[in-house]
């Protein structure tokens, strides 16, 4: 399977989206929606945890604050979609994408290193969700869901950058890219190694 190039140039992801990804989530629309709703749910609660670990870091809770109020909105527009559809809003599952970087994350030694795969699994998350919202938005066949999953798309590109971004003002830009290029590598060899199911975002 060839990278294009919008995945290759702009989100660096060294694995691109199986395409029978996009026609499985039309199929398991409600479950998409549900997991979907709880992705952005879990990002909210993920950058609170941030600002309360590393609330000495002032750039980082400025930036992150906002970004809390925008994904929580974001998982309001996915409940307002789930209602106005007459579906529920189904249980959390496990997943399975996350909990594997989750391992790949360093858990001793420098906070300066702690922290910088803590930003790094964000940007990566984020980067992998881009990705995903773009082939909706280019795959499913209402046109309606395809502007819903645009709009995603293009708020999710700005978060992947700005973890990037927070990254390099704490530690040497050198060591982040090193350790971008290293999460990169492990991300594409999780990708290959799921499952592709139509019915979780990741």
């Amino acid at each position: 399977m060839e990278l294009s190039q919008d995945t290759k140039n702009i989100l660096g992801l060294q694995l691109p989206t199986d395409p029978r990804w996009v026609n499985l989530a039309e199929i398991s629309l409600a479950e998409i929606l549900t997991d979907h709703a709880w992705c952005e749910q879990k990002a909210a609660n993920t950058c609170i945890s941030l600002i309360q670990k590393y609330n000495d870091r002032e750039k980082l809770v400025a930036e992150l604050s906002p970004i809390v109020t925008e994904e929580w909105g974001h998982f309001r527009l996915v409940l307002a979609e789930i209602q106005k559809r007459d579906l529920k809003l189904g249980k959390q599952r496990k997943d399975e994408y996350v909990n594997a970087l989750l391992e790949f994350q360093k858990k001793g030694g420098a906070l300066e290193d702690r922290l910088l795969d803590q930003l790094l699994t964000m940007a990566l998350i984020e980067a992998r969700s881009c990705e995903r919202f773009k082939r909706l938005s280019e795959g499913l066949n209402d046109p309606y869901m395809k502007k819903f999953y645009r709009r995603f798309m293009e708020s999710e590109a700005g978060h992947y950058t700005l973890f990037i971004e927070l990254a390099e003002t704490y530690i040497d830009s050198g060591k982040v890219k090193k350790r971008w290029k290293e999460w990169l590598a492990f991300e594409s060899e999780v990708i290959k190694n799921l499952e592709v199911r139509g019915d979780r975002i990741h």
